[in-house]
């Protein structure tokens, strides 16, 4: 069982509720070492006097405050408590309000509340009250020598408390370059929207945290022992020359961007994305063979090519190099209506 970094009471009303903190995250990150590359030994820190020198033991370290320039008011930890023993021992709920209504900016860290000696039916209540209320408790609490916002929330068989950062620290997004709703330069069509939507859609499912990991520092975690196998320790790997520059500020098509993301989209969201009354169905092209008369039929082709290179020609809107009076005959022929020589010749010869 860890140990405790924090007793003291729950407090609302005159409802009292004695509970132990603890931390409720673990950090898994790399925990790397600075050596000297001369001899890779490891670099240390000293505390060190810096009137004399000299190094410091933690059993002759003491707080302070320096008050003017060079001189201090030492603060021992009893100091600090008795300023104020209520603060430092007491989650003092000072509201409950719907947990929507608290941004995700200002939540920081998280710690469990677990009931002290005689606690827990108190402890069961207060839960079961947050639950059903659907509310968060708003404390003040004392953590060290400073003191926090808080946020009291039931998860699971637990309450939670979550510090909180104040209104004065978190940033104002006004100075940074966010496109308004309404700022032309970052206006979004229907059909791009549409197809956003479907590639959300395709990729929903359900919050399962177990699945998510570290990645990179598995990665890493490979990359060690592998120089280890390879003897290669003390191996210093430096970047490779005319390596490549990953290309930032580049302007994209946002639609074949999210054509290319969806790939196989969905088969509700495809019709989705079909179904565009934004845009009309493009006109279809009649065939040119159609735009005559079914009944008028083209006369069959001579037996001299002559003709047929002339109609060809006349056919792409040239100038015709040579006409022969055959030729003005029959395009006379099919101007007036008259009947062309031509077939006739084909039926006797029939």
């Amino acid at each position: 069982m860890p140990r405790s970094m924090w007793k003291g009471a729950i407090s609302f009303g005159l409802v009292h509720i004695p509970v132990d903190m603890y931390p409720a995250v673990d950090n898994k990150g790399l925990d790397l070492t600075m050596l000297d590359r001369r001899d890779f030994s490891p670099v240390g820190f000293k505390r060190y006097n810096k009137g004399n020198g000299k190094e410091v033991s933690w059993d002759d370290i003491v707080k302070g405050y320096e008050y003017t320039s060079g001189e201090y008011v030492v603060l021992s930890d009893e100091d600090l408590r008795r300023a104020n023993p209520e603060a430092t021992q007491t989650i003092d709920i000072l509201a409950f309000v719907d947990a929507e209504d608290v941004s995700l900016l200002y939540f920081e860290q998280p710690y469990y509340l677990a009931p002290g000696k005689g606690g827990d039916k108190v402890y069961a209540l207060l839960r079961e009250t947050l639950r059903k209320a659907g509310k968060i408790g708003i404390a003040r609490v004392v953590i060290r020598v400073k003191q926090h916002l808080a946020a009291l929330v039931c998860v699971g068989d637990a309450i939670v408390m979550n510090t909180l950062r104040y209104a004065d620290e978190i940033r104002d997004a006004a100075d940074l370059k966010i496109p308004a709703a309404d700022d032309r330069k970052a206006a979004i069509t229907d059909k791009e929207l549409k197809m956003a939507m479907a590639l959300v859609q395709g990729m929903a499912e359900d919050w399962d945290p177990e699945q998510y990991h570290d990645t990179y520092r598995e990665d890493v975690m490979a990359l060690i022992e592998k120089k280890v196998k390879a003897h290669q320790t003390k191996t210093i790997t430096m970047p490779e020359p005319g390596e490549p520059k990953r290309e930032t500020g580049k302007v994209i098509d946002l639609v074949s961007l999210l054509q290319a993301s969806l790939g196989k989209k969905p088969a509700k969201a495809a019709a989705d994305d079909e179904d565009d009354d934004d845009e009309p169905p493009p006109k279809k092209r009649r065939p040119a063979a159609k735009d005559e008369d079914e009944d008028e039929q083209a006369p069959p082709r001579a037996r001299k090519t002559a003709a047929h290179g002339t109609d060809r020609v006349a056919a792409s809107g040239a100038a015709p190099k040579r006409t022969s009076s055959k030729t003005k005959a029959k395009a006379a022929a099919k101007t007036t209506g008259a009947p062309s020589t031509a077939p006739v010749r084909r039926r006797k010869a029939a």
